[in-house]
């Protein structure tokens, strides 16, 4: 089960609006476990991962077991269910890490396939499964996306400067971490502020991961993002999508819309702000599953105070002693974090990422 989780969580950010499942089709009848075959749902959404792997396997499928990170789908959408496709192999058995929460199916899947005579157990691994499929398992469940927050501080608890250059708090090593982190995304947003103070890229610069830069989104209430930025101006090679308030200037709409911009509108808050659970809802209609968030403290207290954050990953670099004046963590986000888990750390390099989640 952790190798089909795994194999899953490779297409992370290339299958939405589906979920990325892994899949291993295992021969118990010997004296130790052979693996026959293995696979992951594909770029697009589909193939889905157990008819790659039943694919693979052939006939030898027949009387295996299969491991998957998901309950096998049960409706007919462009490709027929996959609990049809493991009856037909004669699979022996099937053990999911997980049950879908999809409607559609929500255990129907299970249910197909024990109906067969095939034998079912659920659960395997089931906290490390709603993690990998959380983006899925929110948008099913909330009707938007699940959202990464992304912090990087130094030592002395700083995200940046008001005045003077940017602070580099993070070494190489770790800058590619988070490149890799935004390779698995579906999008990655930031607010104008750091279009109109940094002027990223946000794309992936990792070597031969470039074709897997997700959409960028920037919240832009008054839609100040320059038509000059680097993200409006490479729009026609990397989406770029720009969600404003319906009180937004039409003009400055255009002049991006030229661009090759997409303008997405929604409703401001009681502080003329746009609407974060608006945006999301609008965005998961759009059928983005995974966001994450490198939109700066501003950006993650907004979402804090709306109880918008599902993952928390605060990134501690290097001293900047006699910089910045910016608190990477606000107080919505400290009362925030309160009610998240810690769940792991890791040293990457000379930097520490740590990684809180809702429980």
């Amino acid at each position: 089960m952790r190798l089909a989780i795994a194999l899953g969580e490779r297409n992370l950010g290339l299958t939405w609006p589906n979920p990325s499942v892994g899949s291993v089709i295992v021969d118990e009848s010997g004296d130790a476990p052979v693996i026959i075959a293995q696979g992951a749902t594909q770029p697009g959404g589909r193939p889905h991962a157990e008819r790659v792997a039943l694919a693979a396997a052939g006939d030898r499928a027949k009387g295996a077991t299969l491991y998957v990170s998901l309950e096998p789908c049960s409706h007919h959408g462009k490709t027929p269910p996959c609990a049809d496709a493991v009856v037909e192999a004669g699979l022996a058995r099937v053990v999911s890490a997980i049950e879908d929460p999809d409607k559609r199916v929500a255990g129907l899947g299970h249910e197909r396939v024990r109906s067969a005579g095939i034998e079912v157990v659920a659960g395997c691994l089931r906290p490390l499964a709603r993690r990998a499929h959380r983006g899925h398992i929110t948008r099913v469940t909330e009707g938007r996306p699940a959202i990464t927050v992304k912090l990087a501080r130094t030592t002395e608890g700083l995200a940046g400067s008001r005045q003077g250059p940017r602070l580099m708090i993070t070494r190489e090593i770790a800058n590619a971490k988070v490149h890799l982190m935004r390779a698995h995304a579906d999008a990655i947003m930031v607010g104008v502020g750091t279009v109109l103070v940094d002027d990223p890229l946000l794309n992936v610069r990792l070597p031969g991961l470039e074709s897997c830069s997700p959409i960028r989104i920037v919240i832009d209430t008054h839609l100040r993002t320059p038509p000059g930025a680097r993200i409006v101006t490479g729009a026609r090679e990397i989406p770029t999508w720009i969600v404003t308030s319906v009180g937004a200037p039409i003009e400055a709409e255009h002049a991006l819309v030229a661009q090759g911009v997409e303008v997405l509108r929604v409703s401001a808050d009681e502080a003329g702000h746009v609407s974060l659970p608006e945006a999301l809802q609008l965005l998961g209609m759009r059928g983005l599953t995974r966001i994450f968030c490198e939109g700066g403290p501003g950006l993650a207290d907004a979402l804090a105070q709306a109880d918008l954050i599902d993952e928390l990953i605060l990134v501690t670099g290097r001293s900047a002693r006699g910089q910045g004046d910016v608190p990477a963590l606000s107080f919505a986000l400290q009362d925030r974090m309160d009610e998240l888990n810690l769940y792991a750390d890791e040293q990457v390099g000379p930097d520490l990422f740590m990684f809180w989640e809702k429980p």
